[in-house]
């Protein structure tokens, strides 16, 4: 069994999905490692990963007023020093996540045929945001 780590870099343009699909599974095909699984972590509390639809926007469009109704923005939070996005920006990643594993087989991500895997912005700024992958097996 192989194991190999890496930070992979992310631009956002603020509040948003960056689709992250393509590079997660081009830096698993230069591990040479075919078989076995990866774990990605977002290294940071203002924005997550989720694996979610890559077909329809609408997909993406209804989890954001969604997130935006569970964690709206406004004066009921204590923590509001980075703005008054910053908060409601820690309980959406929360809810959403902050890591996975997905399995690998012939050197990519054993994905479903509509799924994709995201970075989520819940900022409004842009950011560089980095997620931490780990690829293990043969």
């Amino acid at each position: 069994m192989h194991q190999t780590l890496a930070i992979l870099t992310f631009e956002t343009d603020g509040q948003g999905f960056v689709e992250i699909t393509d590079d997660v599974n081009s830096w698993i095909r230069a591990t040479d490692i075919r078989m076995g699984q990866v774990t990605l972590f977002c290294q940071h509390t203002s924005a997550s990963l989720i694996i979610t639809e890559n077909a329809s926007p609408a997909v993406k469009r209804d989890i954001l007023r969604w997130l935006d109704l569970a964690a709206p923005e406004g004066d009921g939070y204590e923590h509001s020093a980075e703005g008054r996005d910053d908060m409601p920006a820690h309980v959406k990643a929360m809810l959403t996540g902050n890591a996975m594993t997905v399995p690998l087989a012939d050197g990519k991500m054993m994905l479903g045929s509509w799924q994709g895997v995201y970075l989520v912005e819940h900022r409004h700024e842009a950011h560089k945001r980095y997620v931490v992958a780990q690829a293990m097996g043969d």
